[in-house]
């Protein structure tokens, strides 16, 4: 417990948020480096992606800062050692659409 709570029995502050990424032009394979909108400070790495045949774009899971974590922030991706633009969105990336019965 004292891994998530202060000694007050307070959460503690997460240093880093899960983020669905959108936008580039390849996609984010794992341990790939995400980088603040300038493309200067490291903020995060992706730790998973590929192609979604649903949205017929790459996309991409990874962890990067708290306060860059906001949908609709611009971030850069070192894929392949090139600088794509990319921006940070909500998941999931697809809503589900089956039926579920009415109770």
């Amino acid at each position: 417990a004292e891994h998530i709570l202060t000694p007050e029995g307070k959460l503690k502050k997460v240093p880093r948020k899960r983020i669905g990424i959108k936008g580039m032009k390849a996609p984010a394979r794992d341990h790939t480096e995400i980088y603040d909108a300038t493309g200067e400070t490291k903020i995060g790495e992706v730790t998973s992606g590929t192609f979604s045949p649903c949205l017929k774009a790459p996309i991409a899971m990874g962890y990067v800062e708290t306060k860059s974590a906001k949908v609709g922030t611009e971030i850069m991706l070192k894929i392949r050692n090139k600088m794509q633009k990319a921006e940070v969105t909500k998941m999931p990336f697809v809503e589900s659409r089956y039926y579920r019965v009415p109770e």
